[in-house]
């Protein structure tokens, strides 16, 4: 048998464009699977010499699903290039706004993208094998999933004037205070979110125990672990220090987001346009290391809400206090992590300074450079600003949370596909799977969008003569 390529293209259910490619050897077992980042967007370079106070519009246009965390990441970091730290008030909001955030993107990727995997099999025909799929199989759970979805999104339309691209973070603070009314509507919705997202623990807890041999199996991968911690090492999600633990959990850093240059780096590959950060003291690829949600909670010691946290010792006995690897469990953590942000919902609308009109500061002392760090529904996220004495940017770098995740996506594609891909016949069920495998991370790429029930990807197997053998397509 001669060597073949199978290619992938393009990955589905993700944020974005991207290809894997699966190079088999001569007796049709996977050599290597490699996954491409395929697009080019030199976002920070064309963002040179605009003013610092445009970039909490400017960069959400970098995603049409996670556009809040670049909005609030541009406006923290613009916030300590000109000078002008927001009051209280200012930050608990930007913080509700956050959580609104981690709620809508968390439940509409259980739901609606690694749903139809979870809850009609990696195996199901590709044309039912997804959110259409969900509705029928499950209607009422599809309607308390959109319901979930759309709560998260009221929350931002509520402060932010709109559901994407929000404008209300400012440098110094927000443009707007929160109404009596307004807090009374948020909360009216809140007991029914939660108790969607405690559906979807005891969906996944299920699913988990029912398929316990493919989650062992399905790229276990170690590495260290990155996130935003308190002082005590609880879960944060909008402020806070870096942590970063190592494969037996232990801390090897903490430290302020500021100094984030003097920790990570960024290797290259030429067959991807993404970046591999990595921890400089271990260097690459010793110093790999997770973001998101298996990261934060493997990060983290505890969660400061007691739903959340109640789940949490019960991710903790996991792997007996270990960090868990197996990829699979993201979808787990990411619930976990929406059940903590609907719960700081109640947190941030109880607390007397919320409904405050003190909300922004005017006063600037520039400072010529800032740096913005917030956890985004799929990491780390970390916003870096120079600017002139006129507030004129010079430079922008920008380390998106997907980009900290990109040794893990690649490993985890290798792994899926060495362990599911047996030859010579390869099923589409097989190829799912490792598509799966950059599902599970969330992977926000770009800032495209695909359409209900639509999910085209052509699969074509080659043989070392450039003949195609095998063609699986679906549109």
């Amino acid at each position: 048998m001669v060597a073949q390529k199978i290619t992938i293209e393009p990955v589905t259910r993700i944020e974005g464009h991207a290809k894997v490619t699966i190079r088999l050897d001569d007796t049709g077992k996977v050599d290597h699977a490699y996954l491409h980042v395929n697009e080019f967007r030199g976002f920070e370079k064309f963002c040179e010499g605009r003013m610092v106070f445009e970039m909490p519009l400017i960069t959400p246009r970098i995603c049409g699903i996670c556009p809040v965390s670049h909005h609030l990441a541009a406006a923290k970091a613009a916030d300590e290039t000109l000078g002008c730290p927001p009051p209280r008030p200012a930050s608990l909001l930007r913080e509700l706004m956050h959580m609104g955030q981690v709620i809508q993107s968390h439940g509409m990727h259980f739901f609606e993208l690694a749903g139809p995997d979870l809850l009609l099999g990696f195996d199901a025909d590709p044309a039912i094998r997804n959110v259409v799929g969900i509705i029928q199989a499950n209607p009422e759970l599809a309607v308390k999933a959109v319901s979930l979805r759309k709560y998260g999104q009221e929350i931002i339309s509520t402060l932010g004037g709109r559901r994407i691209h929000p404008n209300f973070a400012i440098p110094g603070g927000v443009n707007k205070a929160l109404t009596s009314a307004d807090r009374e509507k948020i909360l009216a919705g809140l007991d029914e979110s939660i108790q969607t997202i405690q559906i979807g623990i005891s969906v996944i807890k299920d699913w988990v125990q029912r398929n316990a041999e493919d989650v062992a199996k399905f790229a276990p991968l170690k590495s260290g672990y990155l996130g935003l911690v308190t002082s005590d090492n609880s879960l944060e999600l909008y402020d806070g220090q870096v942590r970063l633990v190592d494969v037996n959990g232990d801390q090897l850093e903490k430290f302020d987001g500021s100094d984030y240059l003097d920790y990570i780096a960024e290797h290259v590959e030429s067959w991807s346009y993404l970046k591999f950060p990595y921890y400089k003291k271990l260097g690459w690829p010793k110093g790999v290391y997770r973001v998101g949600p298996l990261g934060r909670l493997n990060t983290s010691d505890q969660i400061d809400t007691p739903l959340a946290n109640k789940e949490h010792k019960i991710w903790k006995s996991i792997n007996a206090g270990r960090p868990v690897e197996n990829t699979l469990y993201y979808h787990y953590a990411r619930l976990i992590e929406a059940l903590y942000a609907a719960e700081n919902v109640a947190v941030l609308l109880n607390d007397p300074d919320i409904l405050s009109t003190d909300i922004l500061n005017t006063r600037q002392d520039p400072k010529g450079e800032g740096v913005g760090v917030i956890e985004a529904p799929r990491g780390t996220l970390i916003h870096h600003y120079k600017a002139n004495a006129n507030g004129q940017l010079e430079h922008v770098n920008l380390i998106v949370a997907t980009g900290h995740n990109n040794w893990a996506m690649s490993e985890a594609v290798d792994s899926v596909a060495k362990t599911y891909i047996t030859g010579p016949h390869i099923t589409e069920g097989m190829l799912n799977r490792v598509e799966a495998a950059v599902r599970a991370h969330d992977p926000c790429l770009s800032c495209s969008t695909h359409a209900v029930g639509q999910m085209p990807i052509i699969i074509e197997m080659i043989d070392a003569q450039g003949n195609l053998i095998q063609k699986i397509s679906r549109d």
